[in-house]
């Protein structure tokens, strides 16, 4: 048996926070505003795996409310998503991911990001496809105001 399970989400730029996507640090003059590191594709990643097993979103298990969470790392927050799919006997086949910013470029990193994400869940840089692109400068992420992460994922019965 297969699930399939979609993930969104986005975080506004802001100076004097650091950018994290993907579980790695990114050298920019700004950062991504959130309650946790502000991962942007690790959270869209998580909702796109909970939702394929219909346990609601990483708000709802990981809230914005609780001062556990603030400034937490969202590799903390996937190996715990991973782990509530394990526990009910699911695990996944693969991920498709995209990150959308104008700056910084991050071709030169999506490698080392898919190999994080992988060791995080335990499965195979294989199964973790990461894109790149750009709003070509129309709306608040081609200002530069923000940055979006979409993700799709497969899961399977074990």
């Amino acid at each position: 048996m297969f699930r399939i399970g979609f993930g969104y989400d986005v975080h506004r730029l802001v100076e004097g926070r650091s950018l994290t996507l993907g579980g790695i640090a990114i050298p920019f003059e700004r950062g991504t505003l959130g309650h946790s590191d502000g991962d942007v594709l690790i959270h869209a990643i998580c909702d796109a795996l909970l939702g394929s097993l219909a346990l609601g979103d990483i708000g709802q298990h990981f809230p914005d409310t609780s001062p556990v969470y603030k400034d937490i790392d969202s590799k903390i927050l996937l190996t715990r998503t991973i782990q509530l799919l394990n526990d009910r006997g699911w695990r996944v086949v693969n991920i498709d991911s995209t990150i959308c910013l104008e700056k910084p470029k991050l071709a030169g990193r999506i490698e080392e990001m898919r190999n994080v994400l992988a060791s995080v869940m335990g499965i195979m840089v294989e199964q973790v496809s990461i894109k790149a692109t750009t709003s070509e400068k129309m709306g608040y992420t081609g200002t530069g105001e923000g940055v979006t992460a979409y993700a799709v994922v497969l899961v399977e019965r074990l």
